[in-house]
């Protein structure tokens, strides 16, 4: 059976505190997101990015971008050098 994966679900980790997600090392936790320069208007509002172009977007379990990078090389090698857990979005 194949589940809707774009259904949106009121899960409790949605509504923690800051405090309280920081307490579950949540300043530990980032994911990898590919988007199109377009959107990264909306994240980094003071850059212009090549509309049409793919960047890798390194970001915090708390939303808040750490890394933009132009390849998934320049993701990883980055990475490389810090200690956070990484989360796959599927």
């Amino acid at each position: 059976m194949q589940q809707n994966r774009e259904a949106s679900f009121d899960h409790p980790l949605r509504h923690l505190t800051a405090d309280q997600f920081m307490a579950l090392g949540g300043n530990a936790v980032v994911y990898v997101k590919q988007v199109k320069g377009t959107h990264l208007g909306a994240i980094v509002p003071d850059h212009d990015f090549p509309e049409d172009e793919d960047f890798h977007v390194v970001v915090s379990a708390d939303g808040s971008p750490l890394m933009i990078g132009d390849s998934a090389e320049a993701v990883a090698e980055w990475l490389q050098g810090q200690k956070f857990g990484i989360v796959a979005l599927h």
